[in-house]
């Protein structure tokens, strides 16, 4: 991609604020900054509304603007008060006067329009191809992200260099709706929100549970199988754990605020990592219980602002397949850190996820200089980004490096995928802690009966469950394999003689514990098939004269035109050994 793109893009979100100002000429201008594939910019419009058909008189408006042949022309001014003069309404007054006293202000004209801005911009409108930019959508949003301050309309855009490479961007985000997994998980009937129970605060259907119980027992099986033990802490804690942790002023602005109950603060955790060091500490420990690798299905709750609650994958109550492992010295962290990655892809595998193609290492390192977000410890920083550092080269995985993206307590390794729109998220994560041995004097006893200090690894095998479902669900675009498939077989009548023989084999398929339903409506049987597949059931049975009469069935395998013709029991042990297999492949 051209580097002008940026410039092209913040100068469209300049002409979007002329257009709108010439329709709305009250609307008092916010920021209007560059995103991913495109800008934004925010208005208070005060009564008036933003419609669709308004987005494309817009865009018709800002055609207009870019033939004009518009300069972009930057001027500096030294005196505040005179800035105060040049902007419009409050919201740029606010910025400007948070600049220092002796600060340079720049402003950015073109034509008759006149905006605080930084910069860069195109030379003029030339540089634009009318032809490859969109207004997309609007949105509210608050005055600098804070639900305390007023609600604004948020207009987005898209732009690009080309007409082609925006009607590819275009064709994505078509396929990236049909996926989005708030779009199927509403169709799917998998989980839902209430206003009266609270933002980004789950509520999931028996079908969506299913999910989540097929995938919270694949994993705990695994690990435990791999030498970790699972326990349970509370959903709870008193705020001097977490003061102890140094979480809490870190953390803080993302934590419910405390519960005062008999004099006491408590704190729902937004994460288990202080529960799982008191459980070491439970007791003295020796060399020979090290590797100690302790595990929990953990719900936390952490305070999300409004505006980045997304469907399940930002969410303000989750359940993080964590994990703490105490290891006696670097060494042996360096071995621990190579087994947890090789479970991490062995679940990756399992879901049909391909390395470099549907996710990528992210190798997260700390900042020396940061003393406030970062523990001070250079010696300890450099240490663990080379062990980090070396297991990824040894086992010769590509990955990035991100500054400044590390924990407070250490360096991590972050598994990174993206969603159907494209926004990157870590998914799971691997991380080094030197910190919390210091502060929670985790220790034990070698061979030789000295005391001594441990090491931590934090990992997450499988992240967040309500994170990983959103990814499942937009990766099979709802149609999920059939060991994770909420119903894996849907049996439908063509008329009520047949009726008691598909509740026979209902029971049939139960007794071999396969997830059955039982369509007995008097409708057609198109109807019928068609409100299935909509479902994304694996497979339809069909249960007319010859069926009942015959041990045979003819079964509609999903995404496949031709009948499956097979005996019930041998149906049954093939659903049976896909299951166990966890396969990708219904055949």
């Amino acid at each position: 991609m051209d580097k002008n793109i940026d410039k092209v893009r913040h100068s469209l979100s300049h002409l979007m604020a002329m257009a709108v100002l010439n329709k709305f000429p009250k609307a008092k201008l916010a920021i209007g900054p560059v995103i991913e594939n495109g800008f934004y910019y925010d208005f208070d419009l005060g009564e008036d509304k933003i419609t669709e058909l308004d987005l494309l008189k817009l865009e018709k408006e800002i055609k207009k603007l870019i033939s004009l042949n518009l300069e972009f022309k930057k001027s500096i001014v030294n005196d505040k008060q005179e800035a105060l003069e040049k902007v419009n309404g409050e919201f740029k007054k606010e910025l400007i006067n948070k600049f220092p006293k002796n600060e340079k202000i720049s402003f950015y004209e073109s034509g008759n329009f006149t905006d605080l801005c930084s910069g860069p911009h195109v030379k003029s409108t030339k540089e634009i191809n009318k032809d490859a930019f969109k207004l997309t959508k609007t949105a509210g949003a608050y005055w600098r992200g804070d639900e305390k301050n007023k609600m604004l309309t948020r207009i987005y855009g898209i732009a690009f260099q080309t007409k082609k490479e925006l009607d590819e961007y275009l064709t994505m985000l078509l396929e990236a709706e049909k996926r989005d997994h708030r779009k199927l998980g509403k169709e799917l009937d998998l989980f839902t929100f209430s206003p009266l129970v609270g933002k980004g605060l789950p509520l999931w259907t028996a079908k969506g549970t299913t999910i989540r119980r097929e995938l919270e027992n694949f994993i705990v099986n695994e690990e435990v199988k791999r030498g970790y033990q699972h326990v349970n802490t509370p959903d709870i804690a008193k705020i001097e754990l977490y003061e102890k942790s140094g979480h809490y002023p870190y953390y803080k602005n993302s934590m419910y605020a405390p519960i005062k109950i008999d004099d006491e603060q408590f704190m729902l955790r937004p994460m288990a990592c202080p529960h799982h060091f008191e459980l070491y500490n439970s007791k003295p420990r020796s060399y020979k219980e090290l590797p100690f690798r302790i595990a929990e299905l953990a719900k936390l709750y952490r305070y999300e602002q409004s505006g980045e609650l997304t469907g399940l994958m930002r969410v303000r109550s989750f359940c993080l397949a964590d994990s703490h492992i105490i290891c006696a010295d670097s060494s042996q962290a360096k071995s621990e850190i190579n087994n947890v990655l090789n479970l991490i892809e062995f679940v990756a595998s399992t879901f049909g996820l391909t390395m470099g193609q549907d996710y990528l290492y992210r190798l997260s390192l700390g900042d020396k200089k940061d003393t406030k977000k970062y523990f001070e410890n250079d010696k300890a920083w450099t240490e663990a980004e080379k062990i980090l550092r070396d297991v990824l080269k040894k086992r010769k995985c590509k990955f990035i490096e991100a500054p400044g993206e590390a924990a407070f307590y250490g360096t991590k390794i972050d598994f990174q995928m993206k969603h159907v729109l494209g926004k990157e998220e870590t998914a799971f994560t691997v991380q080094y802690d030197f910190v919390m041995p210091e502060r929670f004097n985790l220790v034990y006893v070698d061979n030789q009966g000295k005391e001594k200090k441990t090491v931590v690894i934090h990992r997450s095998s499988i992240g967040a469950i309500e994170r990983v479902i959103a990814f499942l669900i937009e990766h099979y675009a709802g149609a999920f394999p059939l060991w994770l498939s909420p119903l894996q077989v849907k049996i439908l009548s063509v008329g009520t003689t047949h009726q008691k023989y598909c509740e026979k084999l209902e029971a049939k398929f139960k007794e071999n514990n396969i997830r059955v339903e039982t369509d007995l409506n008097n409708e057609t049987v198109g109807n019928k098939i068609r409100k299935a597949v909509n479902e994304k059931i694996p497979y339809l049975l069909v249960i007319g004269d010859k069926e009942m009469n015959s041990n045979d069935l003819a079964v509609r395998v999903r995404g496949q035109e031709k009948i499956l013709d097979i005996k019930l029991d041998k149906f049954i042990d093939l659903i049976d050994k896909l299951i166990k297999d966890k396969s990708l492949n219904l055949k």
